[in-house]
């Protein structure tokens, strides 16, 4: 018998909307463990992709925050993604982060005097939101043939329009937790950052699974590109143009596509994030 030898690449890339700084991008992604792009990654990973909503303050910090949490939380424990009480206790635990982070950062702004005005903290008092996007993959191995033919479980959790996407052949055949770009609008539910009702935040959560095999990719999105990808005339030809991104070096090319799409309105001018995850193997 052949063992055979399998691996994963991810990459992920995150511009802002045209018209604003990459520091002032409240799109988030954390991917657990940390390699570089070209690594190829044999064990589980996790990765988490948020979206912050631009009404409440520090939108941008919850986001990379509660990514960077539910990436931890799903490497650690797969089960979160499970839904139930493991996915309360991840909620839980996260917006218990909040206010320590917050109290460092008034700090902060006080050290550097810009301490917050009154208006500031009537906002934060509301807290912070966020879409949540949460993946974990764990590579498998099945018989086929007479060999042992790679294989990789994936498991989703879904709070609002960040969306995953499966391809099969460069074909769409799992979309999550949006079907139908119908369903895009303008009130997603959100995580926030002073939710302490975690059987709430669990309850609105959706879970998926599915299997890869080689082949196979995940794209992650956040609801701009998610939409525009759902709504493209030729599937075939979105994810041709999507695929042409690869690495953080494509970053620049990334955003000039990104505006081109914006500049002929068929991409709303928001900020983006997305990450690809093509799995390989013989």
């Amino acid at each position: 018998m052949t063992t055979s030898t399998s691996c994963v690449y991810v990459t992920h890339l995150v511009a802002p909307k045209q018209g604003s700084t990459a520091a002032e991008c409240e799109d988030a992604v954390a991917v657990l463990p940390g390699h570089p792009h070209d690594h190829m990654l044999r064990e589980p990973f996790a990765a988490g992709v948020c979206d912050g909503a631009t009404e409440s303050a520090l939108a941008k910090d919850w986001a990379r925050l509660l990514s960077h949490a539910a990436a931890e939380h799903a490497m650690a424990l797969p089960d979160v993604l499970a839904g139930g009480t493991a996915f309360e206790q991840f909620a839980a635990s996260v917006v218990a982060r909040w206010d320590p982070w917050l109290a460092d950062y008034t700090l902060a702004r006080q050290t550097e005097g810009r301490p917050l005005k009154w208006y500031e903290h009537t906002k934060l008092a509301e807290g912070a939101y966020a879409t949540l996007l949460t993946v974990h993959v764990d590579p498998e191995s099945g018989a086929h043939d007479g060999e042992a033919a790679p294989s990789w479980r994936w498991r989703a959790a879904a709070l609002g329009d960040s969306c995953l996407f499966h391809l099969r052949d460069n074909q769409l055949i799992h979309a999550f937790p949006v079907s139908a770009v119908e369903e895009f609008g303008t009130t997603p539910d959100l995580f926030g950052s002073r939710n302490r009702d975690a059987a709430l935040l669990a309850d609105r959560t959706r879970f998926t699974g599915g299997n890869c095999r080689p082949g196979d990719r995940l794209l992650l999105m956040t609801d701009a590109l998610a939409a525009w990808f759902m709504s493209a005339p030729d599937q075939a030809e979105a994810v041709g143009q999507l695929l042409e991104y690869a690495g953080p070096d494509d970053l620049d090319d990334f955003n000039n596509w990104l505006n081109g799409l914006r500049d002929s309105r068929q991409l709303r001018n928001d900020d983006v994030a997305f990450v690809r995850i093509d799995f390989e193997g013989r």
